[in-house]
């Protein structure tokens, strides 16, 4: 029988999600917990690979194990049992029972992530939102550069080198910078949120595209830039990347 895990984590303390030689991941702490409470080795595959620092407010994974009679209640009390020996940073939402066909990974139909920045120097926002080191950025310029990114599926520029993934393609329906909070001090927006959906996403790819369009906002690119920098599959013509811990994988559908 497979099994769905619904699942949120803090990324601060770990190598990303995957399974690391001398480093604690999320997929190993979630591993071990399941294996305690099942009293057996476990495996799980999750939706995607979260790289150093992400965090996840929605991460989906799954694992097989025997049928149970009353599947609605053992699954409510392995949520319960593994919320109880996780660490405070890793929050099981849901487990519940799916067809031997779903899959965490390649039945997901896109995934959301939202990479924070900030304006002005905030001690409050520095754990999980960058402050970028500008004075100004050009949102509006910034958007219609989200826009171009839309039309390509190649993205070659925005990954990181030597994966091995077989196809930089990815599908994406969703490019923008939103306003998230106004400062009482200034009244004037002080943090905003970049959203970006697709099928899938390469290794480092958001961080590269956020990099890359700050670049524009700060006037350094222009949007035709962003199109000869698409068109050159060449990791090292983007912009640099932005730091992992203002980066969140927040929804996945199925």
């Amino acid at each position: 029988m497979r099994y769905f895990i619904t699942l949120s984590y803090d990324g601060t303390a770990y190598h990303g999600w995957q399974i690391q030689p001398n480093a604690p991941s999320v997929e190993e702490t979630i591993e071990r917990a399941l294996s305690t409470v099942l009293r057996r080795d476990v495996d799980i595959v999750g939706a995607g690979r979260t790289d150093t620092g992400v965090s996840a407010s929605m991460m989906v994974a799954h694992f097989d194990f025997e049928a149970v009679a009353d599947s609605s209640d053992w699954c409510s009390q392995l949520c319960y049992k593994l919320n109880k020996i996780l660490p405070r940073d890793i929050a099981v939402h849901k487990v519940e029972p799916v067809g031997d066909e779903m899959h965490a990974r390649f039945s997901a139909k896109s995934r959301t992530y939202h990479y924070f920045i900030h304006l002005q120097k905030n001690p409050f926002l520095r754990h999980y939102s960058w402050k970028v080191p500008y004075n100004e950025l050009d949102f509006d310029r910034m958007n219609e550069a989200a826009k171009v990114i839309m039309e390509y599926t190649d993205f070659t520029s925005f990954s990181k080198t030597n994966t091995d993934t077989k196809t930089n393609d990815c599908k994406i329906t969703r490019a923008e910078w939103k306003p998230v909070r106004t400062s009482s001090l200034t009244g004037e927006t002080d943090q905003w949120v970049f959203e970006i959906t697709a099928n899938r996403f390469l290794r480092n790819m958001v961080r590269a595209i956020v990099g890359t369009l700050l670049e524009v906002g700060r006037g350094r690119l222009t949007v035709d830039d962003v199109r000869r920098i698409i068109e050159k599959k060449d990791r090292c013509s983007a912009g640099e990347s932005v730091p992992g811990n203002a980066l969140f994988l927040v929804d996945i559908e199925y």
